[in-house]
C-alpha cells in the first residue's frame, strides 16, 4: 500500500515538473527571478525529450510500482500518460521530438514576451 502511494506521489511530482516546464516561464511575468529557476528546468525537460533520455523519475515510479505489486510501463512518462491517450498514432520517439521542440519554441516565445514587456516598462519609466 505504501509503495503504491509513493509511486502515485512520484507520478504527481512528474506531472508538476512537466507543467512547470510548460507554464513556468509565465511566472517570469510576475518576477524575473522565476527565470533563474525555470530556464534550467525547461532546458532539462526539452533535452530529455529531444535526446530520448530517461527522466530519473520514470524508473523511480516504475520501481515503486513493482514493489507495490503493480505493473510499470515501458518508455517515458509523457509517452505513457499523454501519448497513449492524446497521440496514440505517433511513435514515442517522434512524440518526444515533437513535444521537446514544442516546449522549446513555446518557452522562447514566452521569454520573448517577458523581455518585450520588461523593455516597454523600462522605456516608460525612463521617459524615453
Amino acid at each position: 500500500m505504501i509503495y503504491a502511494l509513493l509511486a502515485d506521489g512520484v507520478l504527481l511530482l512528474h506531472l508538476a515538473f512537466v507543467l512547470f516546464v510548460i507554464f513556468g516561464g509565465l511566472l517570469s511575468l510576475c518576477s524575473p527571478r522565476w527565470a533563474l529557476v525555470h530556464v534550467p528546468i525547461f532546458v532539462w525537460g526539452a533535452m530529455v525529450n529531444l535526446m530520448h533520455w530517461v527522466c530519473p523519475l520514470t524508473p523511480w515510479e516504475n520501481e515503486l510500482r513493482a514493489l507495490a505489486g503493480e505493473e510499470g510501463y515501458a518508455g517515458g512518462f509523457i509517452a505513457h500518460y499523454v501519448g497513449s491517450v492524446v497521440y496514440p498514432q505517433i511513435p514515442s520517439e517522434q512524440l518526444g521530438l515533437l513535444l521537446g521542440l514544442a516546449a522549446l519554441i513555446w518557452n522562447l516565445l514566452v521569454y520573448a514576451l517577458v523581455i518585450a514587456l520588461r523593455y516597454r516598462r523600462f522605456r516608460a519609466r525612463s521617459g524615453s
